[in-house]
């Protein structure tokens, strides 16, 4: 029992030893911010970030513009901070960035009627999956699917039953 024990543990050792390096070894979020983009305010480069973060990538769609390496989201960047440095305040500048490119530039867009569908389709695809899941365990269970993995012995057959089964075997083994 000790032996079996000590194995477990080491084979649990081992795996949180191996999962320690994975992620020690994984790879950083990589920034496309270039070092002449940088702000010398510390304060606001980080204003800076916070909202690239929530500025989608024209481009690439699917990456913030701190994450892009396209001219656009450089363009953006400098957009950005440009207008930091100028005094703009955070929702003055990511206005400034809507009003130009229109809110498919969020990457979270603002929950309104014309995003319902948006917000909502998650919600929709989960609701659909669950019903689907109900109806075919349903329909399994009216077939009797069920009872016959479950080991549940079937009903026996009626001498008219019995007899068709006996006239199919006699005319498959002729064949």
């Amino acid at each position: 029992m000790f032996n079996a024990l000590s194995q477990f543990g080491r084979s649990v050792l081992g795996f949180a030893l191996v999962l320690a390096i994975a992620l020690t070894h994984a790879p950083a979020p990589v920034s496309a911010v270039e070092p002449d983009e940088i702000l010398a305010d510390p304060k606001l480069e980080r204003r800076a970030r916070d909202i690239s973060l929530e500025l989608r990538c024209l481009v690439c769609q699917n990456q913030s513009i701190d994450d892009s390496d396209a001219p656009l989201a450089r363009d953006l960047r400098l957009m950005v901070r440009e207008r930091l440095k100028k005094g703009d305040s955070n929702s003055q500048v990511i206005d400034a960035v809507v009003s130009r490119y229109g809110e498919f530039v969020l990457l979270k867009p603002p929950f309104g009627w014309h995003t319902l569908l948006l917000w909502l389709t998650p919600i929709l695809v989960l609701g659909g999956g669950i019903w689907l899941a109900r109806s075919v365990l349903r329909t399994s269970q009216g077939t009797g699917a069920t009872a016959e993995l479950s080991g549940a012995q079937a009903a026996p057959l009626s001498a008219e039953e019995e007899g068709r089964l006996k006239q199919i075997l006699e005319r498959d083994q002729k064949a």
